[in-house]
């Protein structure tokens, strides 16, 4: 018989204590345990981690506000409450949108930047400052018109301000111009290393090649830098080492049951807290996050009035803040997926997950290469189709448990309709309730109607009724009655996650490649067809005789061309309304008129969607115009579908509906904007082109993917290196300071300058051109009234110039942007003479660059230009103009040019001409925002 050994001993011999947590563990469990405690052990730290980012951060800005709370007291006690105020009108009230130098006001408004001075909303110590005004009484307080009123959440703890619209601005200061690190391209040994690896690494070049490149390096090497590097597979060990700076990707198995099989997928992900981590200890971003909710508000004269761009300013980050504990911090995500074909014919395909952080502001957010800037993050199993059970119940059910493991907690989900359908786990197209967002029926979703919200409570309600039901059929009858799936979503498991609240609508594949591409265009260009030959050809010329304008495809034929990018598709949009205004008019067309004026409700329901910032007045506006949309869509339907039969009820009709709740909860449509995720399907297609075998090629891809992302912040850190030593204010050899004169900013930049004419040149040059009639007339009156207003010698002539850069206050979101306008008689082998809006003391106008020059007097240099004003009075608006929202003008006679200062000039204009009257023009509204902004304050 085997001797037994003592009980207390036998205990002790199967128990050991772990030496991370400390507890008594069985040894036969011990593997797994110290797995758990040192995963535990790792969030724990990297949470104390993440919470010593956040506290220092909210330290460094408390200590800025009190400085500027100290400096603004002392400021406040100075000033007379009843001081004159000093308004900085925008151009909407004859404003003073382009900024004139010799004003004095600084009317340009950085939206990312920080305010160096603010008015804060304080209670100060009555005996220093007596008389204080209550700020929650604006007729109390000296506002100025414009000044912006910034409240943040409760739980941030920090007081409301007001800031003065011209010193308004988000930017986060950063630490210094001293660059964070002398030697960046580590671990290669020199920078001329790191370059040369950069190279073969941004030109994908093979094995063969780097080699190649490598050996005539050496072959050609000369001067004090070295160059150390042998052989390609040196670079890619560099390369191996250098990604440890960033979270890389793991890989898992997903493991899914269909018919009593388990069916294993391989997922390829880069842990989304992980890589958050990384941008939030990168100390070019730091100062960039917003962790609390803001509201906004901006001054009119009367009331404060509140606008949204960001995420942070608007509904949903209020509320989601608000549910949290108060010295919590919330981190929001923005994740886009799609299925992006790789090869030519769309054999191989990659379903992949980008993310964003809906903390950083949206210039760095938005961009592709930079740090802060969207990141692939997943790479998502696809499902080969088995023919046996395709569009099976249980199939589908099958993919969608696939396709819907592993998200997180975000803020926006940005995608096509069809993902939004597998993400809310909704049955689409063909079910009873198609609609994502709301309980639409699906014989309703063309009626402009509010139905009840779907929301993650009712779903999971809903399951949990249906998988009650003794069998099969009663089971799915009751998920069909409310358009589920029988597949449990993730976000039902997640905090403060409501899948249906999170979906975005997406101008691009709603509008652009949806309502617009495959219905209004269809049903435009069936009209047209309708007309004949004469129509199609008419309107293919109208279209090449549009001005060509930046940003703006122009389109030399659009009838017969099947335009596959929705980018193509916008742009033709914006432009039909002045081709097609001459052909599909009622006379000739009733039902094709109709359609243009529904048309043309869509297009401003589309730019008012595209504005960067939403105000309260903006979003009503856009209301009213999706009401006028429906309406005459309505009358359009019903008059139609004898001839078209055609069904309107479809989804991407339905989804503009919810356009500006998105708005109002989450910001700007550039928040969720699917652009910038479409333009990294072309870089993952290059790199599956040119850097995989074509098998297995997921792992393949995303390692390049990740070099990628490991030399963008390399290069960055060096090209500050370099700046930095640029900007060297000491003479090395002296020390002495240098004498560096800032830059002059100014409203507008000649370019092109062609050297001084007399009078008598340009007289020969441009002499049958009426508009140069009594020039030297015309400008000895303007500089006898110009000069002696300003105290300036007399000129002593002209200089010729070709280019005109102006920058104009935009009315949307009130920064500075630049329109480069172009006046030459050969640009690019055509004439091309721009059009501007010129301010007046009255109402602004539109006009024609004729020529541009300068005249230097004394040590002033003035920048004048001669234009073809197009101010003639039109009387009563015609009723086509008034039907589709066109604003017409007319030229005045070419010899009636005038003289200006080109500081006078606000923006440029872009004209398209009504090939029925001779001498009119339509201002083109829909080039951008702003134009469809200023069109409308002169309508009104």
């Amino acid at each position: 018989m085997p001797k037994t050994l003592p009980e207390k001993r036998q205990r002790s011999s199967e128990s050991t204590h772990c030496n991370i947590c400390g507890l008594e563990i069985r040894t036969r469990g011990l593997a797994s345990h110290l797995k758990k405690c040192e995963r535990q052990d790792r969030e724990q730290r990297e949470d104390e981690q993440l919470a010593d980012i956040v506290r220092i951060a909210e330290k460094k800005e408390c200590r800025k506000e009190r400085r500027r709370l100290l400096k603004q007291q002392q400021v406040l006690q100075s000033v007379h409450i009843g001081s004159a105020i000093n308004p900085v009108m925008i151009w909407a009230a004859q404003d003073e949108g382009g900024v004139v130098e010799n004003e004095g006001i600084e009317n340009d408004i950085d939206m990312q930047g920080s305010s160096p001075h603010r008015r804060e909303l304080i209670d100060f110590d009555p005996a220093v400052l007596p008389d204080v005004p209550d700020l929650d009484h604006p007729n109390e307080l000296p506002y100025e018109i414009d000044d912006i009123k910034v409240e943040y959440h409760p739980h941030s703890e920090c007081p409301s301000t007001i800031h003065h619209f011209s010193e308004f601005s988000r930017d986060r200061p950063s630490e210094g111009q001293i660059p964070r690190n002398n030697s960046p391209w580590e671990p290669f040994q020199t920078r001329l290393d790191f370059e040369i690896a950069e190279i073969a690494l941004k030109a994908a070049l093979t094995k063969e090649q780097t080699n190649w490149l490598l050996d005539l390096v050496h072959r050609s090497a000369s001067g004090t830098d070295t160059f150390t590097l042998q052989s390609r597979d040196e670079i890619r060990s560099l390369w191996e080492m250098a990604l440890q700076r960033y979270t890389p990707f793991q890989k898992d198995v997903v493991s899914v049951e269909h018919r009593d099989e388990t069916h294993k997928f391989e997922m390829h992900y880069r842990p989304l807290w992980d890589w958050a981590l990384d941008l939030l200890q990168d100390c070019r971003l730091a100062y960039h996050f917003v962790f609390d909710a803001q509201r906004l508000s901006k001054f009119n004269g009367e009331q404060f009035v509140r606008f949204i761009d960001e995420p942070w300013t608007a509904d949903a980050f209020w509320n989601a803040q608000s549910q949290l504990p108060p010295d919590a911090k919330l981190l929001a995500f923005i994740l886009y997926a799609d299925k992006n074909k790789l090869s030519s014919f769309g054999t191989a395909k990659g379903y992949l997950i980008i993310a964003r952080i809906a903390n950083l502001p949206v210039h760095i957010r938005n961009g592709n290469t930079a740090l802060g800037g969207g990141r692939v993050v997943g790479w998502l199993p696809i499902v080969a189709e088995d023919q046996q059970h395709t569009r099976k119940k249980s199939f589908v059910d099958f993919k969608n448990a696939i396709q819907c493991r592993l998200w997180p907690l975000i803020l926006i989900l940005s995608r096509d309709y069809e993902e939004q359908c597998v993400m809310a786990l909704i049955r689409g197209l063909k079910g009873k309730l198609p609609c994502p967002i709301c309980l639409v029926p699906r014989d309703e979703q063309s009626a402009n109607h509010v139905f009840a919200l779907h929301t993650s409570r009712n779903s999971q309600h809903v399951l949990r009724t249906a998988r009650a039901k003794r069998t099969e059929k009663e089971r799915e009858e009751d998920l069909k009655a409310h358009s589920l799936r029988n597949v449990e979503n993730v976000f039902w498991k997640i905090f403060l996650a409501d899948v249906h609240r999170a979906l975005s609508v997406d101008r691009l594949h709603m509008n652009h490649e949806g309502l617009w591409e495959d219905h209004l265009w269809k049903d435009f260009l069936f009209w047209i067809s309708n007309l004949g030959r004469e129509a199609a050809v008419k309107l293919d010329a109208n279209f090449d005789a549009l001005p060509r304008w930046p940003n703006l495809t122009h389109f030399k034929a659009v009838v017969s061309v099947d335009f596959n990018d929705g980018s193509f598709h916008e742009d033709i949009s914006k432009l039909v309304l002045f081709t097609a205004q001459d052909i599909l008019c009622d006379s000739q067309s009733k039902l094709g008129y109709l359609l243009l004026r529904c048309i043309r409700y869509y297009i401003e329901l589309d730019i008012y969607a595209l504005l960067e910032v939403h105000t309260e007045e903006t979003i009503a506006a856009g209301r009213a115009t999706l009401d006028m949309f429906s309406e005459l869509m309505d009358e359009y339907i019903t008059e139609s579908e004898p001839e078209t039969n055609k069904n309107w009820n479809f989804p991407k009709k339905h989804m503009i509906t919810h356009i500006f709740d998105d708005i109002l909860a989450k910001g700007a449509t550039r928040n969720y904007n699917t652009k910038p995720n479409e333009k990294m399907h072309g870089t993952l297609r290059k790199i599956y082109l040119q850097r995989t075998n074509f098998k297995d090629v997921a792992p393949q891809i995303l390692r390049y993917d990740h070099w990628l992302l490991t030399s963008t912040p390399m290069r960055t850190e060096l090209d500050e290196l370099d700046d930095y030593v640029r900007r060297t204010t000491h003479d090395l050899e002296t020390n002495e300071p240098l004498d560096i004169e800032p830059d002059p900013v100014a409203h507008v930049h000649l370019g092109s300058k062609q050297g001084q004419h007399s009078f008598s040149d340009i007289a020969r040059a441009h002499g049958s051109d009426r508009a140069f009639t009594d020039f030297r007339t015309k400008l000895n009156g303007f500089l006898n009234v110009f000069l002696l207003q300003n105290g300036i010698p007399l000129p002593d002539g002209p200089g010729r110039v070709l280019r005109l850069q102006a920058e104009d206050q935009s009315m949307v979101d009130w920064r500075m942007h630049q329109d480069l306008l172009q006046c030459s008689p050969t640009f690019y082998g055509s004439p091309r003479f721009d059009c501007v809006i010129v301010k007046t003391a009255g109402k602004p106008f539109i006009a024609r660059l004729v020529y541009l020059f300068s005249c230097s007097i004394g040590d002033a240099d003035l920048h004048l230009a001669i234009i073809h004003p197009y101010d003639v009075g039109i009387g009563v608006r015609r009723r086509c103009d008034v039907d589709l929202g066109l604003w017409r003008v007319h030229a005045k006679p070419r010899s009636s040019s005038e003289i200006i200062s080109v500081c006078l000039i606000i923006r440029g204009a872009a004209l398209a001409k009504d090939p029925e009257t001779d001498g009119d023009y339509f201002v083109m509204h829909t080039v951008d925002t702003d134009m469809f902004l200023c069109v409308k304050s002169l309508q009104v």
